[in-house]
């Protein structure tokens, strides 16, 4: 019987809660399709799937991380051991370092390389969080994992590396980038983002003598494409690259070769005087006698630059013949703040959609120079104008919160995404684009109920729609998160589906997302399912009674339609125990969604 976290809710907040069975009938109609389990990696993430069964996916948590022993010292093995004795009592599953010596020869057990990872990854109390430390000077592991699956009759899914490389030496990759492929074309163009890696530069002598150590990138995020699975990786230049490399990303790409995303096209100027400042800055020779120059301008990446929407054309020999597609406000000529554009889709007809910076006051026609602007809204990119869909947008959320963003825009104009309502709920909207503009509107849904977050990520043909939404109405926390539910809803008959209803009761997956739909229905998910427990290293783990332990990981499912039946389910409301694994997965999802793989800069 399959088991659904307080799935009832899903049905209003009211009545519905002192519930303890209920009888519940729903057509079976989609069976799900794993992509399979990937042996390097406990996590997978669907993204996009196209006409011919390829889709891209995205991964996370790999096993057998490739630590660089020899770049730790003494006082960095102490620090790791004093951070596992302090936190192995609140981590599921790992306990106190095992064989400390082992650790410090490089050759740890597994829970003891679980606490080198964690102690790495962990800028904030650990690496590089001793005073007149950078976390620079560690190893940079992050761990996002760029995949394929060909759809094929037997194929797996096979990681596809960007611009990562391996370490001098050995045929390790440094998992230290982030790999996105955000989709394929039908004609088999890939694309999307990589970060490039971060490589270990010779020792530097600082003014005390001592030898520090620094891990330097060449870039931060760019967008690339390939024609041929990966063999050759294009990358998509930016327009401004000085003082890091730039930022770009291609998140969508038409059947007809046109690219949209958004790239680096303009310097802050207030972080650029810093570079420049010899009294405190980077070129200041006290400063450059403690750190290495590039290094202090890797450390202010972050603000580095402005961003602008572009749509592309696409070439096999690698040549982009690029259009900057403009922003959403025309800043006062001395407002230096970065004010920016992002494009997220583009159909068949070349009409772009994203997100893009606002006034705070919709109607401002001369703006001051610190004129109130603190978040994005939904655009259109069109004929060459940036188009807001009407919006009032006096809505203060914090200063740059997404206020509203769409997400994919289909070949009859009808643009999908969210935004946030009167009550700071996100909601998901369409919007026909193909209406006169002062006639579109951005139409919500209220979701599974009134209360609950809900994003649409993609729409096909017919009008379907999915995304995912909040099914718990708890106050939500990074410690217990309100849980997900992936949602079909069909914008031209107003129904609205929990996934997870049509895909049979007795099925072991939970869908939590739904990332994309083609025009055959066939629907791109992101599932939880129960499996094996593994340790670091990929090897099984087992209970004290010698019991092969379980857990619950996130999987890259396809969800394929049938003709289905009706059937008749109990529904159990059981609340699953919000400790370990159970609460670990929604805090990856939690994860996937802040990252937003398609949509998001990393700096």
């Amino acid at each position: 019987m399959k088991q659904f976290a307080k799935r009832v809710l899903a049905l209003g907040v009211s009545s519905a809660l002192s519930i303890g069975m209920a009888a519940s009938v729903h057509a079976a109609t989609y069976k799900v399709v794993d992509k399979g389990a990937v042996g390097e990696l406990k996590y997978t993430y669907a993204q996009h799937q196209n006409h011919n069964g390829e889709m891209a996916i995205s991964g996370a948590k790999s096993y057998n991380l490739p630590v660089q022993f020899d770049y730790l010292d003494e006082q960095n093995f102490q620090d790791i051991e004093e951070y596992a004795n302090a936190y192995h009592e609140r981590t599921h599953g790992l306990e106190d370092i095992e064989d400390y010596d082992a650790m410090v020869a490089g050759n740890p057990t597994a829970n003891d390389l679980a606490w080198v990872v964690r102690w790495l990854q962990d800028t904030s109390r650990g690496a590089g969080s001793r005073s007149n430390e950078l976390v620079y000077e560690y190893q940079r592991i992050i761990d996002f994992v760029a995949m394929t699956h060909l759809g094929k009759e037997g194929s797996q899914s096979e990681q596809f590396v960007i611009f990562d490389q391996v370490f001098e030496g050995t045929d390790q990759l440094t998992r230290s980038t982030v790999d996105i492929i955000a989709g394929i074309t039908d004609s088999g163009v890939a694309y999307g983002s990589g970060t490039a890696p971060y490589l270990p530069m010779e020792p530097f002598t600082d003014s005390n003598g001592n030898i520090r150590n620094f891990w330097l990138r060449e870039f931060g995020q760019r967008g690339f494409f390939s024609y041929d699975n990966g063999a050759q990786v294009l990358p998509v230049v930016p327009a401004e690259t000085q003082y890091g490399g730039g930022l770009s990303a291609v998140i969508d790409v038409n059947e007809n070769g046109s690219a949209v995303g958004f790239m680096s096209y303009k310097l802050n100027e207030n972080t650029v005087e810093y570079i420049q400042d010899e009294t405190g800055g980077c070129a200041d020779p006290d400063i450059l006698d403690d750190i290495p120059y590039e290094i202090c301008v890797q450390n202010l990446q972050t603000n580095m630059y402005h961003m602008m929407a572009y749509k592309a054309s696409l070439s096999p020999d690698g040549s982009v013949e690029v259009e900057q597609l403009g922003l959403l406000i025309e800043p006062h000529p001395d407002d230096e703040r970065p004010h920016s554009s992002y494009a997220t889709a583009v159909n068949n007809s070349g009409v772009a959609v994203g997100y893009a910076s606002g006034w705070y006051d919709e109607e401002v026609t001369s703006p001051a120079v610190d004129q109130r602007s603190y978040g994005s809204y939904a655009v259109m990119y069109k004929d060459g104008e940036v188009f807001d869909f009407n919006q009032k947008n006096n809505r203060f959320l914090g200063r740059g919160v997404v206020i509203s963003k769409a997400n994919d825009i289909n070949d009859k104009g009808i643009a999908v995404g969210y935004r946030y309502d009167d009550a700071v709920v996100k909601k998901l909207f369409y919007v026909d684009t193909t209406k006169p503009k002062e006639e579109m509107e951005l139409i919500t849904h209220p979701g599974f109920f009134t209360t609950s977050d809900t994003t649409a990520y993609a729409i096909n043909e017919s009008g379907l729609i999915v995304g995912d939404g909040e099914i718990e109405s708890h106050n939500d926390s990074t410690s217990n998160p309100r849980r997900t539910a992936a949602f079909l809803y069909d914008s031209i008959n107003g129904s609205f589906k929990n996934v997870n209803n049509l895909i049979g009761c007795d099925s072991p997956y939970t869908i939590i997302q739904a990332r994309d739909i083609n025009d055959e229905n066939v629907i791109s998910a992101t599932a939880i399912i129960k499996v094996q427990r593994l340790d670091s290293k990929g090897q099984p783990m087992l209970d004290e009674n010698g019991n092969p332990e379980l857990e619950d990981v996130v999987r890259a499912v396809t969800l394929e339609p049938t003709d289905g039946e009706e059937e008749s389910c109990e529904i159990e409301e059981d609340k699953v125990e919000r400790q370990g694994a159970s609460t670990s997965v929604f805090t990856v999802l939690s994860l996937f969604g802040l990252l937003a793989l398609r949509r998001r800069i990393f700096n």
